[in-house]
């Protein structure tokens, strides 16, 4: 019983250690610094702190949307027959085989 009481003891005292070492931690908070490398300009975006490197001309306007949308469709149509094949006769080679979509590399 002496055993029970000294581990009880010991575990409320440890407790009661550690809630105060964690009241003050937590109340003594540094004050926030501002780093002045990781804030961007307004006018300039940035990325984690790094400049954005812009391409000339507008991307977006040169391919029309439908055009990526049915390249993405084609290529989903093809990872899912490729799937399926798989499944049909899953071996290491069929595994490893590369795909007839232009959009992996």
């Amino acid at each position: 019983m002496t055993l029970v009481l000294t581990l009880v003891g010991l575990s409320v005292v440890l407790t009661f250690v550690s809630a105060v070492l964690l009241a003050s931690v937590l109340r003594d908070e540094p004050p926030e610094r501002s780093n002045p490398r990781i804030q961007p300009d307004a006018g300039r975006p940035a990325f984690f702190g790094y400049d954005v490197p812009r391409r000339r001309g507008n991307t977006a306007s040169t391919v029309p949307v439908e055009v990526l949308l049915l390249q993405l469709e084609r290529h989903v149509r093809l990872e899912h027959a490729a799937a399926e094949s798989f499944h049909l006769s899953p071996t290491a080679a069929a595994l490893h085989m590369p795909t007839a979509s232009p959009l992996i590399h």
